[in-house]
């Protein structure tokens, strides 16, 4: 029987936020300026963050250093929210785009099985 090591790819929240980000940047990307400088910029960086903070942590060999980054992540997550409800409040994405965002949000704290 041939052993799999995990792979960064095999963690759901890395595959989710990766994604997220991506659907983050194409909204964003559209915006004017003004908008994009003050709210597009941090929430970018927020949703980045997430899957950024998780590969560090999933290079650590360290227990504490990896559980360190999946902290920042979780922190990044929350970060995230806030820019979601910000952008929505001030009519830079509509509903479903708001929805989708959040949902997809709300998968981050769930735990991969390794992590326990």
């Amino acid at each position: 029987m041939e052993s799999k090591f995990l792979m960064l790819g095999d963690l759901n929240s890395y595959c989710i936020s990766f994604g997220l980000s991506n659907y983050v940047w194409g909204v964003v990307v559209n915006w004017d300026n003004f908008s994009k400088i003050t709210v597009g910029k941090q929430f970018v960086r927020s949703v980045d963050s997430i899957s950024a903070n998780t590969a560090e942590g999933f290079g650590r060999y360290n227990k504490k250093d990896k559980i360190k980054f999946y902290r920042y992540s979780f922190g990044s997550v929350k970060e995230s929210l806030d820019w979601n409800q910000k952008a929505f409040s001030r009519n830079l994405i509509n509903k479903q785009a708001h929805s989708h965002i959040y949902h997809e949000l709300d998968k981050m704290p769930k735990r991969d099985k390794f992590i326990n």
